[in-house]
Parts: structure tokens; sequence; C-alpha cells
């Protein structure tokens, strides 16, 4: 039986060169953003930031969307439209 390949960081992986999904919880994005718990759920319920990956009750952001969203200039997400009644 073969073993799960480890990255040089000590990571499993999920098959041969492949790096791992990285997901952040809100605690790990509000550090990486220098911003508050919940300013990252207020950036995130306004559309203004990447929508989170929702799993069961666990709420997670993509890493790699983060980081395209900061090079992009941290744009809005969502178009402005109508507001919510």
């Amino acid at each position: 039986m073969s073993e799960t390949p480890i990255n040089v960081t000590g990571e499993r992986i999920a098959g041969p060169n492949r790096a791992p999904a990285e997901l952040l919880d809100v605690r790990s994005l509000a550090n990486m953003l220098g911003a508050s718990t919940r300013h990252v759920y207020r950036l995130s319920d306004a559309g203004r930031m990447p929508p989170p990956v929702k799993l069961g009750a666990l709420v997670r952001w993509s890493r790699a969307a983060i980081m395209e969203w900061i090079a992009g200039g941290c744009k809005p997400v969502r178009t402005p439209g109508r507001a919510k009644p």
C-alpha cells in the first residue's frame, strides 16, 4: 500500500505534485488581513471579498481566492445592485 505524499513543509497532499487546497478560518484570515474577525464577516456579508466555502457549520475561505483578491487590489466581488428589502 502506498503512503500519502508529503510536501516540503510536511503537509500531506492528495497526489503527486499536488498542493493541498488550503482553507482559512476567520481568525487566520483576520490575522492575514490585519483586521478583526467581525470586520472579515462584514466584508464577506457586504460582498466586498470572495465568498466563503461553507462545510456544514464551518465557514472557510480559499487561500488562493483571497490571495488573488488581494493581488487584484481588494476590489468588491459582488456588483452593486438593488438594496435588499
